[in-house]
């Protein structure tokens, strides 16, 4: 449960950070694909979701960006909303805050967006109080690990059962290393929120 749902007090580390978005009007999750975008998956992820009519946030690497700059155009003409992921998927414990800094405004050119999420979920106190005066920083209520080889599609559509709950911010990977569980399990977790009277919506811009 320390990674698929992260605790309270990991919460409290980073109280700048939008970790869940409650309704009170209605049940609501928010989809978001980090590590893309990349050919072999990225397109599949998009006819996916346009099959079940939701939109969802992806959370870009600026070289995948660069090198594949189509497929962000892409997703946004597709009705789905992107963030930053750093330039190079640097974790910011193991880099100075002037680095990290460098690598995100880096991505930023080729991304302009105002949500930021860390890669894994790390970075120093420092790095946090500088990016939360350009960006909203992005964190999750659900990682879905679905990147793990440890685990299988099952597992990854049981952690979304166990843990989804209104608002929640939910992790999967448009990436290579998530593409074996990706394939099986997220169809299956779109349809087991649906039938849990779920909403889908991206991430709010502001």
């Amino acid at each position: 449960m320390l990674i698929e749902q992260p605790p309270l007090l990991y919460r409290l580390l980073f109280p700048e950070a939008v970790w869940r978005i409650k309704s009170r009007a209605r049940k609501v999750v928010y989809l978001t694909f980090d590590d893309g975008p990349v050919p072999e998956v990225t397109p599949w992820v998009l006819d996916t979701l346009g099959r079940y009519g939701i939109h969802a946030t992806f959370f870009m690497v600026g070289d995948n960006v660069r090198r594949n700059p189509a497929l962000l155009h892409e997703v946004r003409r597709r009705g789905h909303s992107v963030g930053n992921h750093t330039m190079h998927h640097l974790q910011g414990m193991k880099v100075t805050a002037r680095t990290y800094w460098r690598d995100i405004s880096e991505a930023d050119a080729l991304i302009e967006s105002p949500l930021f999420r860390p890669p894994h979920g790390i970075m120093r106190w420092k790095q946090a109080a500088a990016i939360k005066h350009h960006y909203n920083i992005i964190m999750y209520d659900l990682v879905t690990r679905d990147y793990s080889r440890r685990i299988g599609p099952q597992q990854v559509v049981d952690n979304v059962r166990r843990y989804a709950r209104n608002g929640s911010i939910i992790v999967f990977h448009d990436s290579l290393k998530a593409e074996r569980n990706l394939r099986a399990a997220l169809p299956q977790a779109i349809e087991w929120l649906l039938a849990q009277g779920y909403t889908f919506e991206t991430l709010p811009m502001t």
